[in-house]
């Protein structure tokens, strides 16, 4: 796919999400980023949720889409092919991440043991989960495709994981904070499917670290625009409605200005992927 700015100026603004949200509230979330960038920016803004995370790629490199929450592996395709990432989120104090295989608990899966269950994952464009845990699974000597007995995508972390409690599925992995910051994987279970839940799953293995999201600009977006989102998304922090967003739609604690190029090592992890 080519990039292809828009011919003819818009007169909104339009802002793209990942399918992740997964929750019946990602309409009404989406409507308060609307209102609070509309606010900000002066203009009108339109927020949507895409389906996949193809769709979101799409819809940045074809100019459907000016901006747009983006998981990490995104970004790296979009810098590739010249696009900017303006910023990227923190969380607890850290701008990377990684990924943990899990099962539920008390069924004792261990790596060596995977062979011919079957997983549960959110989307082949999903670092941490997806890309992550199957390129962990290649270093340890298991292809998903040969070892699995079956692999699905369920669009989402909530589904990935409710899949794996229903009995669905018997592993699937979900984001977590880094090693440094001495939390588990039960923290990222937490935040998908709320306090507690963390008990009801147990550790399979830790990926290595990847870059937190970010949110890339479309190709042709006037500078003073870019400049404007830029400076708002990394003052989202100072106001409660600001701080409520970075919450429930970021998962984030506050934006950083993204180095460029930062994204660039993730394409060894999506090759190893594939």
């Amino acid at each position: 796919m080519t990039l292809q700015a828009p011919s003819t100026p818009r007169h909104s603004f339009r802002f793209g999400l990942p399918p992740s949200l997964g929750s019946e509230s990602a309409r009404e979330r989406a409507d308060r980023l609307a209102s609070f960038l509309q606010r900000a920016l002066g203009k009108l803004v339109e927020v949507s949720v895409a389906s996949s995370y193809e769709t979101l790629a799409k819809d940045l490199l074809s100019g459907r889409a000016d901006a747009a929450w983006a998981p990490p592996f995104v970004c790296a395709r979009m810098e590739a092919m010249g696009v900017r990432v303006v910023v990227r989120g923190v969380r607890r104090g850290m701008s990377s991440y990684r990924s943990a295989l899990v099962c539920r608990a008390g069924a004792g899966l261990t790596v060596e043991r995977l062979k011919g269950t079957t997983a549960t994952w959110v989307d082949r464009d999903s670092v941490a989960g997806y890309l992550l845990p199957t390129a962990y699974l290649k270093t340890q000597g298991l292809e998903p495709t040969r070892a699995f007995f079956a692999q699905h995508f369920a669009g989402s972390y909530q589904g990935a994981l409710e899949s794996v409690l229903d009995g669905k599925a018997d592993v699937t992995s979900v984001f977590c904070p880094p090693a440094s910051t001495g939390l588990t994987f039960a923290t990222g279970v937490e935040d998908v499917l709320g306090a507690g839940a963390g008990r009801r799953f147990e550790l399979i293995a830790y990926t290595d670290e990847a870059p937190n999201d970010g949110v890339p600009v479309a190709m042709g977006l006037q500078p003073q625009l870019v400049s404007s989102l830029e400076s708002t998304l990394l003052s989202l922090q100072t106001s409660p409605d600001g701080q409520a967003l970075l919450k429930d739609i970021f998962n984030a604690e506050r934006f950083e200005s993204a180095p460029r190029m930062g994204y660039r090592a993730l394409y060894r992890v999506a090759l190893a992927s594939l």
